[in-house]
């Protein structure tokens, strides 16, 4: 049971970032007019996967920027006593970006960032099939490393979907 609540909400965050009108959109709207923003929402990027960057820059071709989206951890709180699963699932979205040159790296990746959150922002309510998301999320900032293109740098957004299922 557990298991199918993480892939199912995972599923439908990839197809939320990925749509037609999801992150593309508000990123195109963020980017500076001199700055032609990337599409980071092809499918080869963005994954159903919590794996380490080095990990899957060995095992595939990366191509940066790079989203991996997973569920961090279920809990179920049985405030429908009569549900099999009721509480929260915790999600997170992982973005890297790497570059050549150190200059201009969190910007971008803050640009990714920014991207992401307004996406999840515009999508609050009901996600059906018990899932409800009501918009709260946390983003942090990791420390720019050696790898990649030749730099690195990695944002992880963290937030919570209420779910409510038999």
């Amino acid at each position: 049971m557990a298991s199918r609540i993480g892939s199912a909400i995972t599923s439908k965050i990839v197809a939320l970032m990925t749509a037609p009108q999801g992150v593309s959109v508000e990123l195109a709207a963020l980017a500076p007019p001199d700055q032609a923003a990337a599409s980071l929402w092809q499918a080869s990027q963005v994954r159903a996967q919590n794996a380490a960057a080095d990990l899957v820059e060995r095992s595939s071709g990366t191509q940066y920027p790079a989203a991996n989206v997973y569920c961090e951890k279920l809990v179920n709180k049985l405030t429908e006593k009569f549900r099999t699963f009721s509480g929260t699932a915790q999600m997170a979205i992982e973005i890297r970006y790497s570059q050549d040159r150190l200059e201009g790296l969190q910007d971008r990746l803050e640009l990714y960032t920014d991207a992401v959150a307004q996406t999840l922002d515009g999508s609050r309510g009901d996600w059906g099939d018990g899932m409800f998301f009501a918009g709260a999320y946390e983003a942090s900032y990791g420390a720019i490393k050696h790898g990649g293109k030749n730099f690195v740098q990695q944002a992880k957004i963290t937030f919570d979907i209420e779910v409510s299922v038999n």
